[in-house]
């Protein structure tokens, strides 16, 4: 490898290292203020990943019969994506503790914003043992244009005390207010 291809790999990683560090760890709200609504197409929700991890591997499902297999998709293939994503959430876990702090509801946020802007992305979510109750989590993005990725993670004790999370909305907040709103169905 020459020097300057070295060169260009290590710029390129420091700068990705750097614009996952500026959005830093999600950061847990004691109190969820109601935000003014100011719906903006200079933001959007592009995509939305969840997972959720349960303490009880999916079973694998019996075969179809070899004539109805040569007319619909394979179902090997759906089951292969969910049991990669429980291997690749489970890596690294040696221990029971290790595993057991995996354990839980998964987020990835794809959203889009036109302009630079100072955004805030906040998941706001109930949980089974919480009911009512709503909590939230934000990452702040200084500066922020292009195509981003935002995750969120409820495991560990906060989901084996309080439960599965029943409902959820995700916001993209500038100055304090709402630009951009993903929400579950459950979500009032």
């Amino acid at each position: 490898m020459t020097p300057m291809k070295f060169a260009t790999i290590f710029l390129l990683a420091a700068v990705s290292a750097g614009n996952a560090l500026a959005a830093g760890t999600p950061k847990l709200l004691s109190k969820v203020d109601p935000l003014p609504l100011a719906l903006s197409d200079e933001f959007q929700f592009r995509k939305t990943k969840l997972f959720y991890l349960s303490e009880i591997p999916p079973k694998a499902r019996k075969s179809i019969s070899s004539s109805a297999q040569s007319t619909t998709q394979d179902p090997g293939i759906a089951a292969a994506s969910v049991n990669f994503e429980r291997t690749y959430r489970m890596y690294g876990a040696i221990t029971f503790t290790d595993t057991r702090q995996r354990f839980g509801n998964y987020f990835d946020f794809f959203w889009r914003a036109k302009r630079p802007a100072n955004v805030t992305v906040r998941l706001e979510y109930r949980q089974d043992k919480l009911r009512s109750f709503i909590q939230a989590r934000e990452i702040s993005y200084p500066n922020a244009k292009g195509n981003l990725k935002t995750e969120f993670a409820v495991i560990g004790d906060d989901y084996l005390n309080d439960g599965r999370v029943i409902s959820w909305r995700c916001l993209l907040i500038e100055n304090g207010r709402i630009v951009a709103e993903n929400r579950s169905y459950l979500w009032e």
